[in-house]
């Protein structure tokens, strides 16, 4: 209940940022989660952790702490991430100015890139922006996973990236899909 009157919180002072009404549930967090791929062994990035939910799902699936990192522009929600998941590296800044907000702290390709970012709430160049800087940055076939509370993807996806809608989460409020981007 105290994770629900946080985000409410945030939603009245933030709601571009914030983006939904409640915080995810654990049946969306485990949909997320079980699109990133274990055996890898590179380092996974979660963009807009906010309480922390998706998170633990990734953390009960098996990502080591150490191998996730998580990037959250509300300082509030950073420092619940921090404590709900002792070891995750947790930074404090824009996730669509990640070369500015990461700052060298995570290099080299990524398994993954998990995002709870409200994307439908910022302009389409944004979107797009985003997307490309991700690519970059994932390892060949890695996921881009997003969810959204509408019936079409956030992003169009661009050339050469495949898109699958993973999974509908109807115990979620609002009911949400999961959308994995991948590269061909």
């Amino acid at each position: 209940m105290l994770d629900q009157i946080r985000f409410l919180a945030r939603l009245i002072a933030r709601p571009v940022h914030t983006g939904a009404v409640a915080p995810s549930s654990r049946a969306l967090g485990r949909a997320m989660a079980r699109e990133v791929d274990l055996k890898s062994g590179l380092p996974v990035l979660e963009l807009g952790p906010g309480t922390g939910v998706v998170t633990e799902a990734l953390l009960d699936r098996g990502i080591a702490p150490a191998r996730l990192t998580a990037v959250e522009y509300d300082s509030g929600f950073a420092a619940r991430v921090r404590e709900r998941c002792p070891g995750v590296q947790v930074i404090e800044g824009d996730a669509f100015n990640l070369e500015k907000t990461l700052d060298g702290r995570l290099s080299g390709p990524l398994a993954a890139v998990v995002s709870s970012l409200p994307l439908v709430n910022f302009p389409m160049a944004m979107r797009t922006g985003l997307l490309d800087d991700i690519f970059r940055r994932l390892a060949p076939g890695a996921p881009f996973i997003q969810f959204s509370y509408r019936i079409r993807p956030p992003v169009p996806a661009p050339q050469g990236v495949d898109l699958k809608q993973a999974a509908v989460i109807w115990l979620n409020l609002p009911p949400a899909r999961v959308w994995v981007y991948r590269r061909q």
